[in-house]
């Protein structure tokens, strides 16, 4: 099965260590966030995987080789003439996934969770959803909106109290994206944007005529490694 990993920002969150490395070879315990989620993906099943790269691409490249994939055979994405956002490299990876009729996963690289994708996928299949995003109860200054059903509505700026509202609903849940997406290949034929994008505007595009649902994974662990600071709380979640 495969994978698409996200690995090509600056990182700046992550600075010292982000100004001579990517923030995907960041260590938490001794390994790399990019050794992790590919450690992470292998052991679902998902050992077909390509990255996107653009900061210290090179580093990227060469600990890959050297380390054989960590048991995945990796391909990589050129993003090197400029970054395109989570939506615009999914895009540009287009043809690693246009000969497959399976379900694929994308997921930060930055993000460490024991979310249990089997059971994500499973749940996948029976919405027959066109994504499925996972979710979770925390605070965040943007959040995305559900209805009853888990179905996509819409979205939330916490912060600004700025709302974009696809579809009404008598009530609206708003849960904050981890950062893990299970997504069906029909999704690359219905992309129209251009250039640099988020996947959050294309799926409020494309939840208007497309079934895009939540898995909710408060239950299990789960840490965006963005700050300095979050790598000692990982190190203590993944030991």
């Amino acid at each position: 099965m495969k994978a698409m990993i996200l690995a090509a920002g600056f990182g700046t969150r992550l600075k010292p260590f982000t100004d001579h490395h990517p923030k995907a070879l960041a260590p938490v315990n001794g390994k790399s966030l990019l050794q992790r989620n590919i450690e992470y993906l292998v052991s679902y099943g998902f050992d077909e995987i390509i990255i996107n790269v653009h900061h210290f691409a090179e580093q990227i490249i060469e600990i890959i080789k050297l380390n054989n994939g960590w048991g995945a055979k990796v391909s990589f994405s050129d993003e090197i003439d400029a970054i395109l956002e989570t939506g615009g490299g999914l895009k540009r990876a287009k043809h690693f996934f246009e000969n497959s009729n399976e379900a694929f996963v994308l997921m930060n690289v930055d993000i460490l969770t024991d979310l249990n994708l089997t059971e994500m996928l499973h749940y996948h299949q029976q919405h027959k959803a066109l994504a499925t995003l996972a979710v979770r109860k925390r605070d965040t200054s943007r959040y995305l909106l559900f209805n009853e059903e888990n179905i996509l509505v819409g979205w939330r700026n916490a912060n600004t109290n700025e709302e974009k509202i696809v579809h009404e609903s008598a009530t609206y849940y708003q849960k904050a994206f981890s950062g893990v997406h299970i997504i069906e290949p029909k999704i690359l034929s219905l992309i129209t944007q251009e250039g640099k994008f988020s996947m959050i505007d294309l799926y409020l595009e494309l939840a208007k005529n497309n079934i895009i649902v939540a898995y909710d994974h408060s239950h299990t662990k789960m840490i965006d490694v963005g700050k300095p600071e979050s790598i000692e709380k990982a190190e203590d979640l993944f030991e």
